[in-house]
């Protein structure tokens, strides 16, 4: 019996799976769709996906080296799609991207907190005043296409209460929090007000295949990996702090459901949900995961502990009520395949 129903569980799991991607098929099929971002960990993950749907995919990225930005990221579909390296800052090319589009994901950003301390100014034009223009082009040149806005549990800032939902006080506790809040608030002021039809997607550490390991400039868990493999101890800063985490096939699910279906149009949706774990037992797991390596605990750098939030969980039933979608892959799971990944293709990363 109880054989019975494990098998039937993965039947279900993989009906659905083979459903989701003929829904995706018939929403993306011979669809243009711009990925801006798209050289970077999660906009090529999601332009891959596009590609295999059948989608006509524009990549746009500014490729500046500390926005995580790689040119491997998309090895083997370089003629399969259409690479143009620009700046959201210029807002002259933009125009000339905008048009013709049918959906944007909307990933381009600088996604350091520590940097945004250090120059406010840069995170500013990035991710508050470039993604105005953005909005500004896509009103004059296309006021019908469809946009996902990639934001971060970061505008949360310091929970009152967990799990986390969308109807928390927004509280960022540093500068890319508030430049990443303030474009949330354009892109669904854009949508009420002059119908550019938008929605926004809070995304909790985000983790898998091709992410940037060289810094912990977009995730802890890269640098984690990367030292691991290179024979280093991890380095796990304080160690009590809980957090969940989203593997990145999950985190694309999301997207391309949210671009595909009209009921996610001006909402706010958080994505996380693989369980919640603290630091120091990712650090065992990951180490368990990899069959090598060790960590130590060390205290807070002075600078990180004034941002650090501490405990940090989502609650994801909104966009499960809505559109249905959980994630499918545990933290186990999305461990073993990063790492998998980079056993292999390490030397392009570093």
């Amino acid at each position: 019996m109880i054989a019975l129903r494990a098998c039937l569980c993965r039947w279900r799991g993989h009906f659905e799976v083979v459903q989701t991607a003929r829904s995706f098929s018939k929403a993306f099929k011979g669809k243009r769709v711009l990925v801006t971002g798209g050289l970077g960990f999660i906009g090529s993950n999601l332009a891959r996906t596009l590609v295999s749907l059948g989608a006509k995919v524009t990549i746009l990225d500014s490729l500046i080296p500390e926005y995580g930005g790689n040119r491997y990221n998309l090895h083997g579909l370089e003629r399969k799609l259409s690479l143009n390296l620009s700046d959201l800052r210029d807002r002259h090319s933009l125009p000339e991207f905008l048009r013709d589009q049918d959906f944007m994901f909307n990933l381009a950003g600088q996604t350091s907190h520590m940097d945004s301390m250090g120059d406010p100014e840069t995170d500013l034009e990035i991710n508050c005043r470039a993604q105005l223009t953005l909005l500004e082009a896509c009103r004059k040149h296309n006021p019908g296409l469809r946009i996902v806005f990639a934001s971060t549990r970061q505008i949360y800032g310091r929970p009152d209460y967990l799990p986390v939902d969308e109807r928390h006080p927004l509280r960022p506790v540093d500068v890319n929090g508030i430049n990443k809040l303030a474009g949330e608030e354009y892109h669904l002021l854009y949508s009420e007000v002059y119908g550019v039809p938008s929605t926004v997607l809070r995304l909790t550490n985000t983790i898998g295949p091709r992410m940037r390991v060289k810094d912990a400039r977009q995730t802890f868990v890269g640098v984690w990996i990367r030292d691991i493999l290179q024979g280093k101890p991890i380095e796990v800063w304080g160690g009590k702090q809980l957090r969940d985490f989203t593997y990145v096939d999950d985190a694309v699910e999301a997207m391309l459901l949210s671009a595909a279906r009209p009921e996610a149009i001006g909402r706010v949706f958080n994505l996380g949900g693989i369980g919640q774990i603290s630091l120091r037992d990712l650090a065992e797991l990951l180490v368990e995961v990899a069959q090598q390596g060790s960590y130590r605990v060390r205290s807070f750098p002075a600078g990180r502990k004034k941002i650090d939030i501490g405990d940090f969980y989502s609650d994801c039933r909104l966009i499960d009520s809505v559109l249905g979608w959980k994630p499918r892959t545990t933290i186990k799971q999305a461990l073993y395949r990063t790492v998998a990944y980079y056993r292999k293709e390490l030397l392009h990363y570093l």
